[in-house]
């Protein structure tokens, strides 16, 4: 069985249980683990991106891991889309001024 099959294999039966960091983490692993090269060849036997598996190697390379999310996160507290109350002010106001104050159930019914 060549590397990247072996490499294919492993990832087929772990893949619906890695979350994205650690999914990063373990393809580093492996292709700090085959050396010149091996970036690559995860990226092939697994359909990562390069830029993924790289990230991963940075990841590994950092002495406190500082900035990584918690154990218990994927991501840093405070990623993602900021609400709609954050980006368009007033917005709970306008819907509020939408439906009128005696409306009860179903708005559409008198």
């Amino acid at each position: 069985m060549s590397v990247e099959a072996s490499i294919a294999s492993k990832y087929s039966k772990l893949q619906g249980e890695l979350d994205e960091r650690v999914r990063r983490l373990w393809a580093a692993t492996e292709a700090r683990e085959l050396g010149h090269g091996g970036v690559s060849v995860v990226a092939r036997a697994t359909g990562l991106s390069r830029t993924t598996i790289t990230a991963g190697l940075n990841e590994l390379d950092r002495p406190k891991r500082r900035g990584l999310a918690p154990i218990s996160r994927v991501r840093r507290q405070g990623g993602g889309r900021p609400t709609v109350e954050v980006t368009s002010p007033g917005v709970t106001e306008a819907l509020e001024a939408l439906v009128e104050p005696t409306t009860r159930g179903d708005p559409r019914t008198p």
